[in-house]
């Protein structure tokens, strides 16, 4: 063949020539590379990974930036993807690369119980976005977050709604995730985990059927609360850090349930926030 000089071993086996031999290792190497992309994008995450690091309380160590780079707005995040990011939670779920989506919904405010913004956020396997019709893949877990006008309001409104919730559930405790008080409270088909912290109250809630789902909800829901926080901490007021709340009661005051002047309507997201 002209323009290409190939010699013959003894034994008949063409001897390529060094350059074609350069060229035909490159074409191996990316074809190897190649598939180990493939595998490892298909294959995603087998389980979940509960050892993924969590970040620190202290709001000097939050670095949650505004959309313009600067300090974060004194308000809550809009979309909930700046709280804990998709795939961070696909991870703790051992969920597939890519295959979950988070939903942000923004409430309103409630003048009665001094509350000044709501946020609900919605994680879901599946793969889709919320774009269109929406995922309706299964629930990983839910949060709301509801900000209050000072601490004080923030406590009473934790307290009120704590009481009211532990009546009905299958079983109830107290419990900090640090230094932040909340309460764990069962139910047959979920668990939800109630927290005050600033101006904030913050609700997780765990379906019992939620996908990847490997370990105690016990020990699930205040590993998120711990990754949720900091990324609050730099959106609070600066005198937000308020006194050790005093603990709720175990049963509702005399006179049946306390009233919930924030309760999610139907069809929206559940929780105490």
């Amino acid at each position: 063949m002209a323009g290409c000089s190939v010699r013959r071993t003894r034994s008949g086996t063409p001897l390529l020539s060094p350059a074609t031999r350069l060229r035909r290792g490159r074409v191996a190497l990316l074809a190897g590379a190649a598939l180990l992309t493939g595998v490892i994008s298909g294959c995603g995450i087998a389980s979940g990974d509960p050892g993924i690091a969590v970040p620190t309380f202290a709001a000097e160590e939050s670095t949650v930036a505004g959309a313009d780079g600067g300090p974060p707005p004194i308000a809550l995040p809009t979309d909930c993807a700046r709280l804990m990011d998709p795939e961070q939670a696909g991870a703790l779920f051992g969920q597939v690369l890519g295959s979950v989506s988070v939903q942000s919904v923004r409430g309103v405010a409630e003048p009665a119980v001094n509350r000044t913004e709501r946020t609900a956020c919605t994680y879901r396997a599946g793969g889709q976005a919320f774009d269109g019709p929406g995922n309706r893949g299964p629930v990983l877990y839910q949060l709301n977050i509801g900000r209050y006008g000072d601490a004080a309001s923030a406590t009473r409104q934790w307290q009120l709604n704590t009481n009211a919730e532990r009546s009905d559930a299958t079983a109830s405790r107290d419990i900090t995730v640090g230094t932040v008080p909340g309460v764990l409270i069962e139910r047959a088909d979920q668990t939800t985990l109630a927290l005050v912290y600033g101006v904030d109250t913050l609700t997780f809630v765990l379906p019992v059927a939620a996908p990847g789902q490997n370990r105690p909800a016990a020990e699930t829901l205040p590993d998120l609360a711990q990754r949720i926080i900091p990324a609050l901490t730099p959106t609070q007021p600066p005198t937000a850090e308020p006194p050790p709340p005093a603990t709720p009661s175990a049963t509702p005051p005399a006179g049946g349930p306390a009233p919930q002047a924030n309760r999610a309507p139907a069809g929206d997201v559940p929780g105490t926030t």
